[in-house]
């Protein structure tokens, strides 16, 4: 059995993940936390690694079936085969997605933030102070030091 390559629907990832699983097919969909912002807060959710794509453990044969499941619009190829992913690069992405895991939550001193929500909302400001679920905040442009809550803010990545 190989790992082999399906492209979804668009945002169909996570239901084409568990309609396979049910045919008892082990399946892969690396996913990570990312910063979703609404009006008035941000929220992390889970999204997928590689949009439209999920990796399945498979034979060729069973591969074919796979483009009934609804949600599943192709196999990925590769000089004309269905492409064949290596069990350690499989291997090399849980291990990236295991690392990474909670990093996008953490902040510390001198982070660039932008505030997402409440009257100070599309600012940018600089972490003077972590405390458990609190972030002091220095606002540059008005000079202000502010206390608010970590989920009310997206870390600025240079």
């Amino acid at each position: 059995m190989n790992w082999y390559v399906l492209y979804t629907s668009p945002r169909a990832e996570k239901k084409v993940a568990e309609r396979i699983e049910q045919s008892g097919i082990e399946v892969f969909l690396p996913l990570h936390l990312c910063p979703r912002k609404w009006s008035d807060r941000i929220k992390y959710v889970e999204i997928p690694l590689f949009s439209s794509y999920v990796f399945v453990k498979t034979t060729d044969e069973i591969l074919r079936t796979l483009l009934q499941i609804y949600g599943v619009s192709r196999i990925v190829y590769y000089l004309g085969k269905p492409a064949i992913v290596r069990e350690k690069e499989i291997e090399a992405i849980k291990s990236f997605v295991e690392k990474a895991k909670g990093k996008e939550c953490e902040f510390s001193y001198d982070d660039e933030v932008q505030i997402a929500t409440g009257p100070f909302k599309n600012i940018k400001a600089k972490v003077m102070k972590t405390e458990r679920e609190q972030l002091f905040l220095k606002v540059e442009q008005i000079g202000i030091i502010i206390k608010i809550k970590s989920d009310q803010v997206i870390k600025k990545i240079n």
